[in-house]
């Protein structure tokens, strides 16, 4: 599978909204990672993940997302996760990252 990645500033929100669609894994991740930090890089602001299309992420996906949360921490940004499916919120779950990023229920 693939990664489409869809990234828009909602001017109104004050915020970056991302719409990952498909698999973030060891072959998707840099494409994701890149496009953020370009996007932080253009507009400090907090990041919304939309994981409504997210089918699947794995360890490289994981790392990703905690080396983009720590470049946005630089600012004082979040990076808050809504519409997880259940097998993937399980991978925060399990690894405690549940209390590192903030859930959107």
């Amino acid at each position: 599978m693939s990664l489409d990645i869809k990234i828009d500033f909602d001017e109104g929100k004050g915020i970056w909204v991302v719409l990952p669609e498909g698999e973030i894994d060891i072959y998707t991740s840099p494409e994701l990672k890149s496009r953020l930090v370009e996007a932080l890089d253009d507009k400090q602001s907090d990041i919304l993940i939309d994981g409504d299309r997210l089918e699947y992420l794995d360890s490289t996906g994981l790392g990703t997302l905690i080396s983009i949360l720590k470049k946005a921490k630089e600012s004082n940004n979040r990076i808050i996760l809504k519409n997880i499916k259940p097998n993937i919120r399980k991978l925060f779950d399990i690894t405690e990252l549940d209390k590192v990023f903030e859930f959107e229920e």
